[in-house]
C-alpha cells in the first residue's frame, strides 16, 4: 500500500499588499496612490467624460459657460453698479477673476460629496479612496485650461487692440504653476474635510453650495480689492482666494493688489488645510460605510 507524503503545517505565501484598518492620525499610505496610478487615470476620465457625455453641445460648454457668466457679470457690475474694474476692460477683468474662482469652486463643491457619491463603489471594493477626490481635481484641471485658453484668447485681443494691458511674462511662466496648485490644493483640502464631517453631519451638504456662492462675493472676483474700504479690507483678506485671485490678476493683467504677504498667507492657509484634511479623510474612511 502506497503512503502519501505529509502535507506541510504550513504553506508560505507572498502577498503584494496586506490591506490593515489605519490605526494611527498619521498612517497616511500615500504611497498607494502612485501603485494605483492607473486607476487614477481612469476615474480621471470618468470625471471627465460623464459631466457632458449625453449633451448636445458637449465640451463647447466649457467656452460657454464662462462666456455668459463674465457677460452676466459685466452687465450687473459694470454696466448697473458701475463698480470699478481698476481701468481694465469689463469683460477682461471678469474673465480674469471666474477663471481661478470656478476651478476652486468646482474642486471644493465636487469633493465635498466623496464618500456620498462613490458609497457604493467603496463597499465592494479596496483601493485608496483618496483617489477619488484627488480624480476630481485633475478631471476639473483639464476644464480650467479650456477656460484658461479662452482667457488667453482675450486678452491677446486687448493687447491686439491697443488696450493698456502689461501682462509680467516672466511671472506668469514662474507663478502660474504654484496658483494653480494652490487652488487645487484649497479645494482638495476644503473638500475633503467637508466630506468627511458630512458621513455623520449631513446638514453640511447643503449648505456648501450656497456657502461657496456666499464666499465669491467675499473674494474679489467682481470687484477689485481695491476699492474694498479698509475697515473691511482685513475680513477680505482673511479669504485665502483673496491673495490668489490677486495675484492671478497682477501676474495676467499687470492690475490687482499683488501682496507677498497675502499670497504666502493664502499658501499656508492651503497646507494646513490640505495636511488636515488628508489626515481626516484617511481616519473616517475605515468607518464611514456604517454611517452614510
Amino acid at each position: 500500500m502506497s503512503q502519501t507524503a505529509p502535507l506541510s503545517d504550513a504553506a508560505e505565501e507572498e502577498w503584494d499588499m496586506v490591506i490593515r484598518a489605519r490605526s494611527g492620525w498619521f498612517h497616511l499610505h500615500l504611497q498607494d496612490l502612485w501603485q494605483y496610478r492607473d486607476l487614477l487615470r481612469m476615474f480621471v476620465w470618468r470625471d471627465f467624460v460623464a459631466v457632458y457625455k449625453q449633451t448636445i453641445l458637449g465640451p463647447i460648454w466649457f467656452f460657454i459657460q464662462p462666456l455668459l457668466t463674465t457677460a452676466t457679470f459685466t452687465i450687473i457690475f459694470s454696466g448697473v453698479a458701475k463698480l470699478s474694474t481698476d481701468g481694465l476692460p469689463p469683460l477682461l477683468f471678469y474673465l480674469a477673476g471666474t477663471t481661478p474662482w470656478n476651478y476652486f469652486a468646482t474642486c471644493l463643491t465636487k469633493t465635498s460629496t466623496t464618500f456620498k457619491d462613490n458609497a457604493s463603489l467603496f463597499g465592494k471594493v479596496y483601493f485608496p479612496r483618496l483617489i477619488t477626490p484627488l480624480s476630481v481635481v485633475i478631471s476639473t484641471l483639464i476644464q480650467f485650461i479650456i477656460q484658461f485658453a479662452l482667457l488667453g484668447v482675450a486678452l491677446a485681443w486687448f493687447i491686439w487692440q491697443g488696450r493698456d494691458i502689461r501682462p509680467d511674462y516672466l511671472g506668469i511662466v514662474l507663478g502660474t504653476p504654484v496658483l494653480i496648485l494652490m487652488l487645487g490644493g484649497l479645494g482638495l483640502g476644503s473638500g475633503i474635510i467637508i466630506s468627511s464631517l458630512t458621513t455623520k453631519y449631513r446638514d453640511l451638504g447643503f449648505l456648501v453650495t450656497f456657502g461657496v456662492q456666499l464666499a465669491m462675493y467675499a473674494t474679489p472676483v467682481v470687484y477689485p480689492l481695491s476699492i474694498v474700504p479698509d475697515k473691511y479690507r482685513f475680513l477680505i483678506e482673511l479669504n485665502p482666494m483673496t491673495g490668489i485671485v490677486e495675484a492671478f490678476r497682477a501676474l495676467y493683467l499687470g492690475a490687482g493688489s499683488f501682496s507677498w504677504p497675502l499670497l504666502t498667507y493664502s499658501a499656508l492657509v492651503t497646507a494646513v488645510l490640505l495636511f488636515l484634511g488628508v489626515i481626516v479623510f484617511n481616519k473616517v474612511e475605515k468607518s464611514f460605510m456604517d454611517t452614510v
